[in-house]
């Protein structure tokens, strides 16, 4: 629950974060009189302020305030833009509206959110009170699901669900429908996410491919999208902490490829805290490739530039799990992020290189 005093009442509400962020601890009440820079002062101190004005308006304030966050400095290290893009989140995430209940917003020009909000949270739901940053997350993972994203390698669409990372960069997809297919009959894909390196495989011609997945919704995602492009009965999906029983002679994983703390649901496609995934994977090898059989680890070298892992480290986690480097695929990056000279990051971006381990025991 949040709790606040509005009209000289004490007021309180459930409180609504798909993130997982607290509820904060003081709150006041603003509307369409709140000058930006006061706004920004009391979000850094930690006061969230829950708008009781015109909807666009708190748009337009949301990205005023956003405005004043300071980004780290180019060449400044990954620690130090993750620590910024953190402070940011927190600063910007303390500018709330409310919802009625069937979510509904009763704000004036409030959008209709109900079907957005209703994939998240589900159709019931009581009056709540949560961050307008969420929201309008919420609002584009709906058009993200809605619209889907075209992929080349399918001639197709996936739609990624809320949580669920989208393949927006094809690099890793292209690695699969490229890479020589040592067989046409069984195929693991591991951490499959929306289903898409699953999918490409079945439509390579592998006859039957399981996909896993721990995390519920990545499950379901999944599910949707093999059955909508018509090859839900050649995948299977299956929720799974990695592996799935028994040997398969194709081995697939694109596990998160920076080994740092996540810090919400959609990090987690991105950050391996530890470089868990990765040793998992490549220790479960041992009891899930058939003899023979190959592993593609695909994961791009960024941690390394970044100075979070070594290459080192990747080589001796081979040797430790038995496994042999049968060959490579390399790829640059194709996305527009490398070229933003602002970009705090940009040195280690430019030099990336995406690789489709062939892995054999």
């Amino acid at each position: 629950m949040i709790r606040w005093t509005e009209a000289g009442r004490e007021r309180s509400a459930v409180w609504r974060s798909a993130l997982g962020v607290p509820p904060p601890g003081r709150v006041v009440v603003a509307d369409d009189r709140m000058k930006a820079a006061t706004a920004y002062r009391l979000a850094c101190e930690g006061t969230a302020l829950l708008w009781r004005g015109d909807f666009q308006n708190a748009r337009h304030l949301l990205e005023a305030m956003g405005r004043r966050c300071k980004p780290a400095a180019p060449g400044s290290g990954f620690h130090r833009h993750r620590q910024a893009r953190s402070q940011r989140a927190r600063t910007l995430g303390m500018l709330l509206i409310p919802y009625d209940a069937g979510h509904v917003i009763p704000l004036r020009r409030a959008p209709d959110v109900r079907e957005a909000c209703a994939e998240v949270y589900g159709a019931d739901a009581p009056p709540a009170v949560g961050p307008l940053r969420e929201l309008l997350g919420l609002i584009g993972a709906h058009e993200w699901r809605r619209k889907g994203v075209y992929i080349p390698a399918l001639g197709d669409r996936v739609h990624p669900y809320h949580g669920v990372f989208s393949p927006i960069r094809g690099e890793y997809v292209e690695l699969v429908a490229e890479a020589p297919l040592p067989t046409d009959r069984l195929a693991f894909d591991i951490g499959t996410g929306t289903g898409v390196l699953a999918a490409v495989l079945a439509r390579r011609g592998v006859r039957h491919v399981v996909a896993t997945d721990l995390d519920e919704r990545a499950v379901e995602c999944a599910a949707d999208n093999v059955a909508r492009l018509g090859l839900d009965e050649r995948v299977e999906i299956v929720r799974a902490d990695l592996f799935p029983p028994g040997r398969a002679p194709l081995v697939v994983c694109n596990p998160p490829w920076l080994p740092a703390k996540p810090v919400s649901p959609l990090d987690r496609a991105v950050y391996d805290p530890g470089g868990r995934m990765l040793r998992g994977f490549l220790s479960g090898l041992a009891e899930h490739l058939s003899p023979g059989g190959e592993a593609w680890l695909i994961l791009s070298d960024l941690a390394e530039h970044l100075g979070l892992r070594s290459r080192g480290e990747l080589a001796a986690g081979f040797e430790r799990a038995g496994l042999r480097v049968a060959g490579r695929l390399d790829v640059g990056p194709r996305h527009k992020r490398p070229k933003d000279t602002t970009d705090p990051l940009h040195a280690a971006r430019t030099a990336e290189v995406t690789t489709l381990w062939r892995l054999t025991r």
